[in-house]
């Protein structure tokens, strides 16, 4: 396995099916309906435009994409310039072998290397993997908003795990 930047013409369908069946089997993604090609379009657009990364976890063997890591804007406000909400996502074949924790070092690392402070999880409080994979990366616990969701015929709880880093040396309002 490498970690590799993802482009938009080489990644967006593994990007695409990977998010997908997230959907379609899981809490982790609070969407209804699988996403289109033409989403992507749009989602690496913003990426690019902010300058957000895309890493990826590549099998060296045969290229494919095995998971990504990600970040965005936290809230669109400017004083939250420093603050990113990031996610991490890796294909159902590989889950449980460590490859999430690989993304998520990688991703934390980018984000110090941008001068970023503070790294937000929004997390479906019952997925235990995940929680316990940021805690063990030094996230902590900032609150949950209960019943924020609904799917499968339930409500969901969105736990919020934030890390604040050491980044940036010299922050400045505006």
């Amino acid at each position: 396995m490498r970690l590799i930047t993802c482009t938009e013409e080489a990644h967006a369908g593994s990007i695409l099916a990977i998010l997908n069946e997230a959907i379609v089997s899981s809490t982790a993604l609070y969407d209804y309906k699988p996403r289109t090609p033409e989403s992507m379009v749009a989602w690496f657009a913003t990426k690019r435009a902010n300058g957000f990364p895309v890493i990826g976890a590549e099998d060296e063997e045969t290229g494919k994409l095995l998971g990504f890591a990600s970040y965005g804007a936290f809230r669109a406000f400017p004083a939250y310039k420093y603050t990113v909400e990031h996610s991490v996502y890796v294909e159902a074949g590989h889950r449980g072998a460590g490859l999430g924790r690989t993304l998520m070092e990688a991703i934390v690392a980018e984000a110090v290397a941008r001068d970023v402070h503070v790294m937000v999880g929004a997390i479906d409080a019952a997925n235990a993997g995940s929680i316990g994979l940021h805690e063990r990366l030094g996230f902590e616990h900032a609150g949950t908003v209960r019943q924020a969701g609904f799917k499968f015929g339930r409500w969901l709880d969105v736990a919020f795990y934030q890390r604040i880093l050491s980044t940036p040396l010299n922050p400045v309002d505006g």
